[in-house]
């Protein structure tokens, strides 16, 4: 049978990290490379596996995580001109075993391994030990996904939770809601809770308050909100962040997280001190009559970088360990 790997990747819509995984928490040789050097997903594997000049025979067991819809056999990225059957690619990289995962299906997978210094929590709250753990990522879209504890194994449920109707609280988010509505037949949480979200956050606020400020990006409403050159981008980011805490405490309420709720995607890592001093915890904890069930349950931003790879082994190993 000679020398068996597990294989595992990250594919996003400009870079694919490919390395090889020990154990769940041990990948080596992780390489990044650049999706639009390559043709296909094939090319980037052959080259990779081809890279680590491995001697005899070899056995390739793979988990990917891929942002995008990963049901069909037929995958098509969202982002990427790539197109790929599953089983084809699969014969033709003579792979044993090839397992395909959303990739918010891996970050799931990835919050049970994480260590202390792969997440900062923010506000009260213990998580208890077995119980389900919720995810939400504002990032290009807002990522949700949960996993529930099986005896010796975790089982993800995704679903599209990003997309669920907005619900504001209080006077300033009606007439941010009463702003995009005269955009979107439907405003969902994604609307405010991503990139996009941080600039509509803003561009309504503006129109709101009749300022005229110049349009802004994500990334500069950010950096200006941080450094308190613009009162109009520290308030966007206050909203945002108040948001987050009522979405995140939705999401508490609706899947009972005594595993904790966690806070992934490329945007609030940037600002975990704001988020801390902010409403978000506050919000998260408002729930009427409810408040006193989010209380105890704690809230983490996930600082690990590579949360997609830590998932696609946990995955990889918890399916192998299946089969023994």
């Amino acid at each position: 049978m000679g020398k068996v790997i597990n294989l595992v990747a990250d594919i996003g819509g400009t870079n694919i990290r490919l390395g090889i995984a020990n154990s769940i928490s041990n990948v080596e040789h992780l390489t990044v490379f650049q999706c639009a050097k390559y043709d296909g997903l094939a090319d980037v594997v052959r080259h990779y596996l081809d890279s680590l000049s491995i001697e005899g025979d070899i056995t390739v067991n793979a988990c990917f995580a891929i942002a995008c819809p990963v049901e069909n056999d037929l995958i098509k990225m969202t982002n990427l001109p790539w197109s790929f059957s599953k089983s084809a690619l699969k014969k033709e990289l003579k792979l044993n075993k090839f397992i395909l995962i959303n990739d918010y299906t891996a970050i799931a997978h990835a919050v049970p391994y994480l260590s202390d210094d792969q997440k900062v929590q923010v506000g009260r709250g213990k998580a208890v030990k077995d119980k389900p753990i919720s995810i939400c990522g504002p990032g290009t879209g807002l990522g949700v996904a949960n996993v529930i504890p099986d005896h010796n194994k975790w089982i993800s449920i995704g679903g599209e939770g990003g997309h669920v109707d907005f619900g504001p609280v209080n006077d300033t988010e009606i007439g941010i809601l009463q702003q995009l509505s005269k955009k979107y037949h439907h405003v969902s949480y994604e609307q405010l809770l991503s990139g996009l979200g941080l600039e509509q956050i803003f561009q309504s606020l503006n129109a709101m308050d009749k300022k005229d400020v110049q349009q802004l990006s994500a990334k500069e409403i950010t950096e200006k909100a941080l450094s308190g050159t613009c009162p109009l981008c520290e308030k966007t980011l206050n909203v945002f962040c108040q948001v987050l805490g009522s979405f995140a405490g939705n999401l508490a309420l609706t899947f009972g997280s005594y595993g904790g709720v966690y806070i992934a995607g490329g945007i609030v890592p940037r600002f975990i001190d704001f988020v801390k001093e902010s409403n978000f915890r506050s919000r998260f904890e408002e729930k009427g009559r409810l408040s006193d069930f989010n209380f105890t349950i704690p809230t983490f931003v996930i600082t690990e970088a590579q949360p997609g790879i830590l998932g696609a082994s946990a995955y990889l190993y918890q399916d192998n360990e299946e089969e023994l």
